[in-house]
């Protein structure tokens, strides 16, 4: 394989509400937490496991930010798509450290909010074109001659 792919999915639930900043060039950009979960049983006692993995997100789309601010909080469960990068920062005493973020910018990116609102649940996906598509879940099935 000749070439590379920088992708991260991540399915899980915020651990503290979005934290909205602005750059020093005045853009907006969004930082929080979300937790992904999984469990199982261990094979020599038993018992029930669980490994929780926390990952820091950074989203750069002002759009996105805007609805994130408004509508996702801590607990909320979403799904995001986007690319891994590593800075290097220094702490206050001058030390050396390397954070490995999850980034949400450009078209590359999405973002659900997975949670339902009343009775349905809502959907967002929102792309490089700031647009951002909702949808429900239906009761009704769609009859439809389509093989596929």
């Amino acid at each position: 394989m000749s070439g590379s792919l920088n992708k991260v999915m991540l399915i899980g639930r915020l651990g503290q509400d979005p934290e909205v900043r602005n750059t020093q060039d005045g853009r907006s950009l969004c930082t929080f937490s979300i937790a992904t979960s999984e469990s199982w049983n261990d094979k020599n006692t038993g018992e029930k496991k669980e490994k929780t993995e926390w990952h820091r997100i950074v989203v750069f789309n002002e759009g996105l930010v805007n609805i994130i601010q408004q509508y996702v909080k801590k607990g909320s469960n979403v799904f995001l798509e986007g690319q891994l990068q590593t800075r290097k920062w220094e702490d206050k005493d001058g030390i050396e450290k390397y954070t490995t973020e999850v980034v949400l910018q450009g078209f590359n990116s999405t973002f659900k909010m997975l949670d339902s609102r009343n009775s349905g649940s809502i959907d967002s996906n929102f792309s490089q074109d700031n647009s951002i598509s909702a949808s429900s879940d239906f009761d009704s099935e769609i009859d439809d001659d389509i093989p596929f």
